[in-house]
């Protein structure tokens, strides 16, 4: 069965207001990072800016597709994050397809449409080394947001 890997780093990780009603489930979690930059958003969530270059691959509105190709970037060697690092949690799943278009809704991501977050394949950083993940990360610095120096919230 084919697994997808989250990496999550605002109201998803544990002890925050969406962990339970969408992250139920999971097979393994762990502590993570990625490299780029958080911000506050006035809505009381943040938002996670990762640099063009670190993305591996753009999120489709195929979920099996997106783990296949999350598997085979698993196969080669990834770089490691550098700094700045944006401080967070990894969740496997075992049902792609079921997971993926359930977080793309509660993230608002429509691919090939407008959309507030878009989930890109990032490398992520764990205590057993570097893995492939989706994250959702907005395409750019939010005017409205508050930068976040630690990489971390709540701050």
């Amino acid at each position: 069965m084919p697994e997808v890997s989250l990496f999550v780093y605002g109201t998803l990780k544990r002890g925050q207001p969406n962990h339970a009603a969408l992250c139920r489930g999971y097979l393994r979690a762990e502590r993570a990072a990625v490299r780029g930059r958080l911000f506050a958003l006035p809505a009381g969530y943040p938002a996670l800016v990762v640099r063009e270059e670190d993305v591996l691959a753009a999120g489709t509105p195929d979920p099996l597709a997106d783990a296949a190709l999350q598997e085979r970037a698993g196969r080669r060697p990834l770089p490691e994050p550098r700094k700045p690092l944006v401080r967070g949690e990894l969740y496997v799943f075992g049902d792609p397809a079921r997971r993926l278009p359930e977080l793309d809704a509660f993230e608002g991501f429509r691919p090939g449409g407008e959309s507030l977050y878009v989930r890109v394949l990032v490398p992520v950083l764990t205590p057993s080394g570097t893995v492939p993940a989706w994250a959702y990360a907005m395409p750019g610095p939010p005017p409205e947001g508050r930068p976040l120096p630690g990489g971390a919230w709540p701050p």
